[in-house]
């Protein structure tokens, strides 16, 4: 539980946070150039997944998020393995589809407001790179921590005879 105190609460008001500056400051389908050319601040909506894939399924993905979290939970309460990259993943999970269905269920749509830029020189679905928010970074970066964790499962699990 203290993963979840400490990992995913903050992290998931660091993005409604973020999200409530972006509704109050930047209007709809507009941006605020911090970096010119590279990173900007934006004000966009997304109904369906990553990259905007499947868009117009809200209903769909609350459905699903309800399902990850009580997967999420289940596998933190569980317990068993002590593993930090495990458990770490698990709060990063939890922040993020908290933070995209809190969106799904108050607005209708996620808000995404992260837009780089990776130049002309990137294959041409990358430029611009799809705009993201904190939740969509730590749903990421869970991925990456769950693909350590397994591998690291891989190395210091038993071994045949």
């Amino acid at each position: 539980m203290k993963i979840f105190l400490f990992l995913s609460l903050p992290l998931y008001a660091l993005d409604q946070f973020t999200k409530f500056l972006v509704l109050r400051f930047i209007p709809p389908n507009r941006s605020l150039a911090l970096i010119p050319n590279f990173f900007e601040l934006v004000h966009v909506t997304n109904t369906g997944a990553a990259f905007g894939s499947f868009k117009n399924n809200n209903g769909f993905f609350i459905a699903l998020s309800c399902l990850a979290l009580i997967v999420a939970f289940a596998m933190l309460l569980r317990g068993g393995s002590v593993d930090s990259w495990r458990n770490i993943a698990l709060g990063l999970l939890l922040a993020g589809i908290f933070g995209n269905l809190t969106d799904r269920l108050v607005h209708g749509h996620v808000i995404d407001f992260l837009l780089f830029d990776l130049g002309p020189h990137v294959p041409k679905f990358l430029h611009p790179w799809p705009a993201f928010n904190v939740a969509d970074s730590c749903i990421c970066i869970a991925v990456v921590c769950f693909i350590i964790y397994s591998f690291r499962q891989e190395r210091t699990g038993p071994r045949p005879k």
